[in-house]
């Protein structure tokens, strides 16, 4: 039964679509699963090694939309999806009525319902959003955490994809359900790693050795993967390789505090966060694109 499953998964072609910090370890991983998969990434040099892994790379975003029955995107933000999908891209073009796209990337879930409405009203292609909690670690071993939002009968077609790439598979409700479950996970996250800052830099200024809490704090009630992950790599000034990046945090809480605000629900310690992260995108010795790890150095500065 087994193996029925497992070549029942290979035969179906997955398209990938952005192949950044997130998205290769993904591949790479479908690659070693046995998925045949073909991808397309703005910089086709982020394409290479994954090519040499046994991926096929499409000449256009149309000619793998064309190719596969799957079509995954995982891109920066709301706007570089609506782009591929109805811009320079041009799925919608491509696309069809057996086409079932699955949207990795962590977007607006607003956005989300209304791009779905618009494709399948355009070419009948089904949406499915399944943004990711687990980071590069988890992607290379095949154990994300996926928030489906869609159509359950989508979530199953897309079985050859998650039974490759996730632990768990949490079906949140339509579209736009998986983004907002999304939202509600960096929400924590976001907040967790600016509070974990403040910490490691008021223990250094207190006199503690703040390379110790991580492991001191393990299993009790303040520990976290977070904390485990990036608690040693911000006490020890270690900021590569980067596991993520300022302005992904800070565009993902600053996406709760709208939604938040568009609810009526309060979200002041969210809010004092982005504070924090607006500062740190500002800061001479941080910066947008520097990892999550550097965030510490804001608060030393303060101290």
């Amino acid at each position: 039964m087994q193996s029925q499953q497992k070549t029942a998964s290979s035969a179906v072609r997955i398209g990938f679509i952005g192949t950044g910090l997130i998205g290769a370890p993904m591949v790479e991983r479908l690659l070693e699963c046995g998925r045949e998969v073909t991808v397309w990434n703005r910089t086709t040099a982020k394409c290479d090694a994954l090519v040499a892994a046994g991926a096929t790379l499409a000449e256009s975003p149309q000619h793998l939309a064309r190719e596969c029955e799957l079509v995954c995107l995982c891109l920066t933000d709301t706007a570089a999806v609506r782009d591929m999908v109805f811009g320079s891209g041009a799925l919608v073009h491509a696309l069809h009525a057996a086409s079932l796209v699955v949207d990795l990337s962590s977007i607006a879930p607003d956005a989300t319902r209304d791009m779905a409405s618009e494709l399948t009203t355009r070419c009948g292609a089904h949406w499915l959003d399944a943004p990711v909690s687990g980071g590069v670690p988890a992607a290379r071993a095949g154990r994300l955490i996926v928030f489906a939002g869609g159509d359950a009968a989508d979530v199953s077609r897309a079985d050859p994809l998650f039974s490759a790439l996730a632990q768990r598979v949490t079906h949140m409700g339509g579209q736009g359900a998986g983004q907002l479950a999304k939202s509600c996970n960096q929400q924590i996250v976001a907040c967790n790693l600016m509070v974990i800052a403040e910490m490691l830099a008021f223990a250094e200024r207190a006199g503690i050795e703040a390379p110790r809490l991580p492991a001191a704090l393990a299993g009790g009630f303040a520990d976290s993967l977070p904390l485990q992950i990036f608690g040693p790599r911000m006490a020890g000034n270690v900021d590569t390789p980067r596991l993520g990046a300022v302005a992904t945090f800070r565009k993902d809480i600053a996406q709760v505090v709208r939604l938040a605000n568009d609810v009526g629900a309060q979200t002041p310690v969210t809010a004092a966060a982005l504070a924090q992260y607006e500062a740190a995108m500002s800061h001479d010795d941080i910066g947008g694109d520097a990892d999550a790890s550097r965030l510490i150095r804001l608060l030393r500065e303060h101290a």
